[in-house]
């Protein structure tokens, strides 16, 4: 069987069971009875306050979060707010808004509040995913601790509040179930859990597609029957998430063509997002790999071999692929190491210390205050940052004039704007130019687009947008100083920080009309 144990495995679990005060045959009495339950409660509140503490702080998610928020509350679809290319058929997260739209008519909350429920979920949904799975659930506070903790962009990235924490939820989710199966062939109720998983992720992430990557890595580790399973379920979980739009294969061909545009549409990587660029190199994950491989000969821990564990090939798979677009590594490879610490780290403690020990809640309790000031700590700002942004909104009395009149639109490059903009003002009547991706622009836009990061704001680089112009709109630049010394065909106004705002000139009203 691909899953079997190595030779003397088998032989080594049963000596350590026999000699571990642990023993399934012994009970704990007294107060040690109760370890397990308070390690558990402690272990979850530690996962729970630490995006309560962060929104403490003032933090915003920087980006799709709050243009999510401002879509669920207008009610508008996308082309309402954006200026999109005529082929554009459906929103590619349609299942996340329509959850958010419902959030918002439940509670009628504010935009502000939106964005932290979805933020606060969303993270305790995948901070809390290993712990049903663990025996030890402080093993995974010690994993949280050498990933988010001591990598602050990727506890950046659980802070988003965006759907993709919902397709890490799912591979956790199915890494975990594989595990507590062991050698055994998945049954209906495990291929149904797979399935729902995806479908989920499916209807409101809407990258089916990636969900080949955990396919792969079941190949790769040998688990042959898991990776029939896994695929029979990849397909029908994308069918029913994508019928849950209303539109399934209009769904899943844009959801596949957005890809594709995406990362062909771009002359440069440096005009992708960030998180589609390529990353560095992250030197931690072969760290991580090899202290595992260390504690495994050191501690003898009976686990499988680390080549036959899906979840060490998902985490190759993703750091490799990561030199070609980050996210393959912070949303696929990243979870999936987790998992593989989680796991080596849950059979040590079952080694090392009996279940009903006090010391095993003294350090669960140790580790939870690790984790939150690992997490929580406001370095550089990271975390209040938010608290000091400035808007433009509708209803400035020092911008009336200089915001785009009704069917207007906004020319501007920084992204940052879009979304910032769009938050505080969702029923605006105006558009905008760029917005969360790029390559979903007019070809004639994102050719001007791509040309001005490409030549640094140039004069030139903005002609083609100006020439588009018309009364109604406006453009949106950040500058030092008045940007009528270099583009003097707009009228220019100082609207708050570096922004500033362009405008065709409002020709004079003739006298006594």
């Amino acid at each position: 069987m691909p899953n079997e144990l190595p030779h003397g495995t088998v032989a080594r679990i049963r000596r350590t069971v026999s000699s571990n005060p642990e023993s399934a045959l012994e009970k704990p009495a007294g107060i040690g009875r109760y370890v397990p339950l308070l390690v558990l409660a402690v272990a979850s509140f530690a996962v729970l306050i630490l995006p309560l503490k962060i929104i403490g702080y003032g933090y915003l998610p920087p980006d799709d979060a709050l243009a999510d928020s401002a879509k669920a509350i207008s009610g508008k679809p996308w082309p309402e707010i954006l200026v999109l290319r005529s082929d554009y058929a459906i929103d590619n997260h349609i299942g996340w808004h329509a959850l958010l739209r419902q959030v918002y008519l439940w509670t009628k909350c504010g935009d502000d509040s939106l964005v932290i429920i979805s933020t606060v979920a969303l993270f305790t949904l995948v901070g809390w995913s290993a712990l049903p799975w663990l025996k030890r659930p402080e093993a995974w506070l010690i994993t949280l601790i050498l990933t988010v903790g001591v990598q602050a962009p990727f506890m950046g990235r659980f802070m988003l509040g965006r759907p993709l924490m919902l397709s890490m939820l799912a591979l956790v989710t199915i890494l975990f179930l594989w595990q507590a199966r062991g050698s055994a062939a998945p049954g209906m109720r495990d291929c149904a859990v797979m399935a729902g998983c995806i479908a989920l992720a499916v209807l409101v992430h809407g990258v089916w597609y990636f969900w080949a990557l955990p396919v792969a890595a079941f190949f790769l580790a040998r688990q042959f029957r898991w990776t029939s399973a896994l695929a029979a379920c990849w397909f029908a979980g994308s069918i029913l998430g994508a019928l849950g739009t209303g539109r399934p294969l209009v769904y899943l061909i844009e959801a596949w063509r957005q890809a594709w545009g995406v990362m062909g549409l771009h002359t440069s990587q440096g005009t992708l997002v960030g998180e589609l660029q390529p990353a560095v190199g992250n030197w931690l994950p072969l760290l991580l790999m090899g202290a595992l491989l260390a504690l495994r000969q050191l501690a003898k821990l009976p686990a499988p071999p680390l080549t036959a564990q899906p979840a060490f090939w998902m985490a190759c798979l993703g750091w490799v692929l990561g030199f070609k677009a980050e996210r393959f590594w912070v949303d696929w490879g990243m979870p999936a190491l987790m998992v593989l610490i989680a796991l080596d780290l849950d059979l040590l403690l079952k080694i090392r210390l009996p279940a009903d020990s006090l010391r095993r809640l003294a350090l669960t309790c140790g580790l939870a205050v690790t984790l939150f000031l690992t997490t929580t700590n406001d370095a550089g700002s990271r975390w209040s940052a938010s608290a000091g942004w400035t808007y433009l909104t509708e209803d400035d009395p020092n911008l009336a004039g200089w915001l785009p009149a009704p069917g207007g639109i906004f020319y501007e490059s920084d992204v940052e704007f879009f979304y910032h903009t769009l938050f505080k003002n969702p029923n605006a009547p105006w558009r905008y130019t760029v917005g969360f991706e790029s390559a979903f622009m007019p070809p004639e836009d994102l050719a001007t687009f791509q040309q001005i990061l490409l030549h640094f704001d140039t004069a030139e680089a903005y002609q083609p947008w100006i020439k588009k112009m018309r009364p109604p709109d406006r453009m949106v630049l950040s500058a030092h100083s008045n940007p009528s010394s270099f583009l003097p065909a707009l009228e220019w106004k100082h609207a708050a920080g570096l922004l500033w705002l362009g405008r065709l000139p409002v020709k004079p009203k003739p006298a006594g009309t």
